[in-house]
């Protein structure tokens, strides 16, 4: 048996197992209700203004229709309130409707006719949107990458405290056996977000959101190959990790380093998304790339060329990883009298299969 007959029957194997898991199962239905909510809750739950600033004259109308109104002196300072947050919307001579990313239908409603609406800043991101996508985004590569990543490593490390390694490594090439591990847990994966990803633009179209979807369309495209080579960097690493433990307890010990790299940049895209110096930064470092370049094209602040650039990078990154990894699998695969370092492992990997 060569090795790429060896690979496909052990992951076909992994698969097998898998698919009958109600862990994966539940998460892959979870991902798939998390995606239809944020596709469909937001344009639900969106509202009118608030508020909206127009002169004293022609303010009747929209006290009568219960909004709150503020007078102001004259229509050059209505939509200085609008640019300035002050109000939602602002109602200037014409009559004309100010408002600054969605046109705001309670106010045209309460006036006897309905007014040109232009809004002064139509490519900007609605807030809801602006916090759900990369949380979005985040939350799936984390959690995928996580739950896919230690069920690898658990995998490896049954095998290692049954013994079963040893009768596998006579009929299957180590490198076969590795490769059809990463190979089911990437197809896995990639077929789960994959899944997320149609549901996310069905649930678009449901909800009427054409320009919702025009947005989600380039990010959640370019988030598919990001997430198959990051998922690929980070399955390598928890399969190195594995493969250095003899016993489930041990994983966490040696699996710390793993979860840093996964958990660091998943906390760095929540909580600086709106900073546009920090995201262009972790748009090009191959832990943070998969969920901070796609957001970037979301709000359209990367050049057509970046995510070129930056799918490069995490390419390089993932075959680095998996070369390393790979040494640091074989070398520690069959040592089963305790936890192997990852120096021992690298410098006595054994030629076996």
């Amino acid at each position: 048996m060569n090795v790429t007959q060896a690979t496909k029957l052990v992951a076909a194997r992994e698969i097998r197992v898998k698919l009958r898991d109600r862990t994966f199962l539940f998460s892959t239905v979870f991902f798939l209700l998390m995606a239809a909510a944020a596709t469909i809750l937001p344009p639900m739950l969106s509202g009118g203004p608030a508020s909206v600033a127009v002169v004293e004259a022609a303010a009747g109308p929209l006290r009568e229709a219960g909004l709150e109104v503020r007078t102001v002196p004259d229509d050059r300072a209505a939509e200085q309130a609008v640019r300035d947050g002050e109000v939602d919307a602002a109602v200037v001579s014409g009559p004309a409707v100010l408002a600054m990313d969605e046109a705001p239908d309670d106010v045209v409603a309460a006036l006897s006719t309905q007014p040109a609406v232009r809004l002064l800043d139509p490519d900007a991101v609605d807030p809801v949107l602006a916090f759900l996508v990369p949380f979005a985004f985040a939350f799936i590569f984390f959690v995928t990458s996580q739950t896919f990543g230690v069920q690898i490593a658990q995998s490896i490390i049954e095998e290692k405290q049954t013994r079963i390694v040893e009768i596998l490594v006579a009929a299957v090439p180590v490198r076969a056996l590795l490769a059809g591990k990463m190979l089911a847990g990437t197809v896995l994966a990639l077929g789960q977000i994959a899944l997320v990803a149609v549901v996310a633009v069905v649930g678009a179209r449901f909800a009427g959101s054409d320009g919702l979807l025009s947005l989600l369309g380039p990010a959640i495209g370019w988030f598919l190959p990001f997430f198959l080579l990051g998922f690929v960097l980070v399955a390598a690493m928890w399969a190195a990790a594995g493969a250095l433990v003899n016993r489930q307890e041990d994983i966490t010990g040696v699996s710390m380093p793993v979860q840093l790299v996964v958990m660091l940049p998943f906390f760095a895209v929540i909580f600086f998304n709106d900073n546009a110096a920090v995201m262009r930064v972790l748009s090009y470092l191959p832990f943070s790339s998969p969920t901070a370049m796609p957001l970037r094209l979301f709000t359209g602040d990367a050049a057509g060329w970046e995510p070129l650039v930056a799918l490069g990078l995490l390419l390089v990154a993932a075959v680095a990883f998996v070369v390393a990894g790979a040494r640091v699998y074989e070398g520690s695969l069959l040592r089963t009298n305790g936890r192997t370092s990852v120096r021992t492992a690298w410098r006595s990997r054994e030629t076996i299969g």
